[in-house]
């Protein structure tokens, strides 16, 4: 198929369809309650007239307004519709976006699932109410109310898209079809030395993944929660990793160019990577190996102390309305989020070229999530280990 970033994509022009009431008050909604709401959000009430801007903390490629490409551009009909100005900052990890919500002075993020519960408990974001939204009952019903994007049966935000990240190998370098990632840990890999791995934290959850299926004694249900046994072992594979990598990857430009050139051979990579790389004459083939594999399914979400509510809220339902939702996973290289779009793509085979409605393949796609000590699996007879040491260990691995 086409690459998304080098198609003409005419710009979107959905309308933003709003309750035309002046902002504050409680909502009669019963899809979410404030009482129960981690760090005390208020629950937003009808929207109104904008406040003449909105301050969106993105993923790169989810705000764009022609100067990228002139061909790609959601923003300016929605700043044209709404009187919203839109003001973008984008940033490379999911740590980045946290720190800069924990900053203060953005409206909305869009966060993946390694950021969100981090952002939630922290306080720096508000419960969603759906009924400021009309397009959020058009979202695929799997991506709604998961454990990364509500808490206690409150929702958090409007999921955007998804995606899986897959095996990714070339195959001047890899001459035989694989489809496990043993290619990638085990130490007799016949890569050593131009292996890839992502380089974040988050990684030690496919790690995990690969665990899950090749050492089930380890007992891993889910590979965002790990006690400290199942922990060691996913630390003790990555360290058996690391020899064989060539290059630990965060930005995914950098991840097409050791592809095509030959420099990497194989390892973790996503679908815009192997689709831009393919565009590019690279020769590269992709798939979901059969242990599984991490994903992401990225969420707008809006924070607890915006002084733009109605803006916020606008541009929450503009980009997940059928038609910029289309365009805008369209053109990033990701399953759209809210069914409709399907119909309104670009490439009539986006859908299935990324499975966008097929449940059964995100089955062993386990979303980014943030790790707690409270084992999201449920477990209670044990303490998982959180996310900060998540970090410590990921930092002493690259040191």
């Amino acid at each position: 198929m086409h690459t998304q970033r080098l198609l003409k994509i005419a710009a979107a022009t959905a309308a933003v369809a709003m309750v035309a009431a002046g902002c504050g008050g409680s909502s009669d909604s019963s899809s979410a309650s404030s009482a129960e709401a981690p760090g005390g959000a208020a629950y937003a009430g009808p929207v109104g007239d904008g406040e003449g801007t909105v301050n969106i903390l993105a993923w790169p490629g989810y705000v764009e307004d022609g100067s990228t490409d002139p061909a790609v551009d959601w923003v300016t009909d929605f700043e044209k519709e709404t009187g919203c100005q839109v003001n973008v900052k984008t940033f490379g990890t999911s740590d980045e976006a946290v720190k800069l919500m924990q900053g203060g002075g953005y409206d909305v993020v869009s966060a993946s699932g390694d950021a969100t519960l981090r952002l939630i408990y922290g306080g720096n974001l508000q419960p969603l109410n759906p009924d400021l939204v009309p397009s959020y009952a058009d979202i695929f019903s799997d991506l709604k109310m998961q454990s990364h994007n509500s808490v206690g049966g409150v929702p958090y935000g409007v999921p955007h898209g998804r995606g899986a990240n897959l095996l990714m190998w070339n195959t001047d370098k890899v001459t035989t079809p694989i489809d496990s990632w043993a290619s990638t840990f085990e130490a007799d890999s016949p890569y050593a030395g131009s292996v890839t791995a992502y380089d974040s934290p988050i990684f030690i959850a496919d790690a995990a993944v690969y665990l899950m299926a090749t050492k089930p004694e380890l007992g891993i249900k889910d590979p965002y929660a790990l006690d400290k046994t199942q922990f060691d072992a996913a630390i003790a594979l990555l360290e058996q990793q690391e020899p064989l990598v060539g290059e630990y990857w965060s930005d995914y430009t950098k991840a097409i160019q050791a592809f095509n050139s030959g420099t990497t051979a194989v390892g973790t990579s996503w679908q815009v990577i192997a689709n831009l790389a393919k565009a590019e004459g690279g020769k590269i083939e992709s798939v979901k190996a059969k242990e599984g594999a991490t994903g992401w399914s990225d969420t707008w979400m809006i924070a607890k102390d915006t002084k733009n509510i109605n803006c916020a809220y606008k541009w929450v339902e503009h980009i997940a309305s059928p038609e910029t939702n289309a365009v805008a996973t369209e053109y990033f290289g990701e399953a759209p989020s809210n069914e409709k779009s399907c119909a309104l793509t670009a490439d009539k085979d986006h859908c299935a070229t990324f499975h966008a409605g097929d449940t059964a393949y995100w089955e062993d796609v386990y979303y980014w999530n943030t790790p707690t000590a409270a084992c999201l699996d449920g477990r209670t007879d044990v303490q998982c280990v959180p996310y900060s040491d998540w970090v410590t260990a990921w930092s002493a691995l690259r040191s």
